[in-house]
């Protein structure tokens, strides 16, 4: 059967390790010349952009394989920290990176009885004991990095006990907490995971899928392998923690002797000014640092989509860092460099104000029946960089908004717009100059400018060759649309947020200027009733999206990313 992992556009595979351990397993006929691969995330929080990583990896994987398949499976063992919002929100951002799973959507928890048979195959084989030590007694006796654990008193029980007792502890006879089951492996391992692990616990908890009932569940590390043998799993794909869980993972399926996947690691994605573990972004929302999930100063995939961030974008991302063995942080200029690549292509051009400054062209004429200002519809292209996108009419007016830092009174050197006197293009406009300057009594602010225009230089361009240094954006007072902006920085002060003195967490390092409200903007009137997720290039200020709060009466657009591309001033730095 051919793969219905679908991708959003042709990229061609980039070769890494992972890849040429498959094409040589390939090579040899191994699985049967069969690529299954999986995204295993666990229900209990929203997906960030270091499982994008992971998502474009297993399905590419599977889609440049004939027949290969990629299965969406979750990983639900816990069921106190696992909710239905947040599979549904995983299933959404799989599906809007642009692959599809098909009819391949499994969970753990169908594999309930089949893992605690299983289970019960370890009790008989000798490899698996039910232990009464505490949770805080088992932690003592594992012993250290260096010092060997000891034995649990329990651990030589008989079989035909460690059957009945576990019969009990899924009946429901002992208290949470009271009893596990623990894979009876080497308690002086060098490898703290082989100390006999926790295969199951008990607790009485709801469970999303089965309800009530289980009171015992178990452990993500003896699910995992199991579920992934199960599913026929060929390549069970990790990221770099999991190395050391790997003899385990072995040690289950070996004993077990079912089909056995091969666990391969690689690099997890590790960003500049955020943090990726899934515990602090959890502890940020809940704290009301960010507003919620999909906060567009968060790492998460739904928090990028709001802020206006592209699946193209994000894949790109994701082929450019590569695939590695060893952990690096990626400096998030390249993750912004590649949505600046991405929308400069389709994101059409708008003019919008973001701190309006009133401007009246005095000399501007009124309409023929000297009742009111003239209007003029101006002829605007929609993107330089495809002409195909045609052009738009813009209303031009008597008065006008222009940037507020677009004029200075008393204008340093290299300030090439806007001042008394001095003369600028308004972009698809015409020439205008400053002849005065209206401030308020109270506070001696600029309030207002008077300016005469050139109506030769319709279009924004002089007949008689003259040049001038400043071309200003701005929108016609009478026309503009009033909106909301929400202007973000990085959500932390430092790269590495985890850079604080001994004793101070990450959160003291939290950006307190990360999200910037701007409530008085102006936009061109086209942009009336544009749909939630529309992204444009606000000219000079950068690219923006519609969001979701928005309304035909409420425009509110968050910024994506500014103009000013740092990573492309790297990439072209001599080496």
């Amino acid at each position: 059967m051919e793969s219905s992992n679908t991708p959003g556009d042709n990229r061609k595979p980039v070769a890494d390790f992972i890849r040429n351990i498959i094409a040589q397993d390939l090579k040899v006929n191994k699985n049967d010349s069969r690529v299954v691969t999986r995204f295993p995330p666990e229900p209990n929080g929203y997906l960030h952009i270091g499982h994008a990583k992971s998502i474009c990896l297993n399905f590419s994987i599977a889609l440049e394989n004939k027949g290969g398949i990629c299965h969406l499976r979750f990983d639900d063992t816990n069921p106190i920290k696992e909710e239905q919002e947040y599979i549904d929100a995983i299933k959404e951002d799989v599906r809007w990176l642009g692959f599809d799973w098909g009819e391949h959507e499994y969970y753990a928890s169908d594999y309930f009885e089949k893992l605690y048979e299983y289970a019960v195959q370890l009790i008989k084989d000798g490899y698996a004991y039910v232990c009464d030590l505490s949770a805080e007694e088992i932690r003592g006796y594992r012993g250290t990095l260096t010092k060997p654990g000891k034995n649990s008193p329990y651990r030589t029980r008989l079989v035909e006990e460690n059957l009945d007792l576990f019969e009990r502890m899924r009946a429901g006879e002992f208290e949470d907490g009271s009893r596990v089951l623990r894979a009876k492996i080497d308690m002086a391992s060098p490898n703290l995971n082989m100390r006999d692990p926790v295969m199951y616990r008990i607790l009485r908890a709801q469970h999303h899928r089965t309800g009530n009932k289980w009171c015992i569940y178990p452990t993500y590390d003896f699910t995992h392998g199991q579920s992934d043998s199960i599913e026929g799993i060929t390549h069970s794909i990790c990221t770099l923690e999991f190395e050391d869980h790997r003899p385990l993972y072995d040690w289950f399926l070996d004993r077990l002797n079912i089909h056995h996947p091969q666990q391969i690691e690689f690099a997890r994605l590790e960003l500049t000014y955020t943090v990726m573990s899934k515990r602090k972004l959890l502890e940020l929302v809940e704290e009301g640092h960010v507003s919620r999930w999909d906060d567009p100063r968060l790492p998460t995939i739904s928090g990028l989509r709001r802020r206006g961030y592209t699946p193209e974008a994000i894949r790109n991302f994701c082929d450019r860092i590569g695939v590695a063995k060893s952990n690096s942080v990626v400096d998030i200029a390249l993750l912004e460099h590649c949505i600046r690549e991405d929308l400069n292509r389709r994101a059409p051009r708008v003019m919008a104000v973001l701190r309006p400054l009133r401007v009246v062209i005095d000399n501007y004429p009124a309409d023929r029946a000297g009742l009111a200002d003239q209007v003029e519809e101006l002829d605007a292209e929609n993107n330089p960089e495809d002409p195909g996108m045609g052009s738009r009419k813009v209303p031009f007016s008597r008065v006008i908004y222009i940037e507020q830092e677009d004029f200075r009174e008393d204008p340093p050197k290299k300030f090439y717009r806007l001042a008394p006197g001095r003369e600028v293009r308004l972009k698809h406009a015409y020439y205008i100059k400053c002849v005065r300057v209206v401030k308020d009594e109270q506070t001696g602010e600029v309030v207002e400018l008077h300016c005469t225009y050139d109506p030769q230089t319709r279009g924004g361009w002089s007949s008689d060759g003259r040049k001038v240094m400043g071309t200003l954006h701005w929108v016609s007072a009478a026309h503009a649309l009033e909106a909301e902006v929400r202007s973000y920085d990085h959500l932390f002060l430092k790269a590495n947020p985890e850079d604080t003195k001994e004793g101070v967490d990450y959160k003291a390092n939290l950006n307190p200027a990360s999200l910037e409200k701007l409530t008085s903007c102006r936009v061109e009137p086209g942009l009336a009733g544009a749909a939630p997720g529309s992204r444009y290039q606000f000219l000079r200020q950068g690219y923006f999206c519609v969001d979701p709060d928005s309304s035909e009466g409420a425009l509110i657009f968050n910024r994506t990313v500014g103009l000013r591309d740092s990573w492309a001033k790297i990439e072209k730095a001599p080496k």
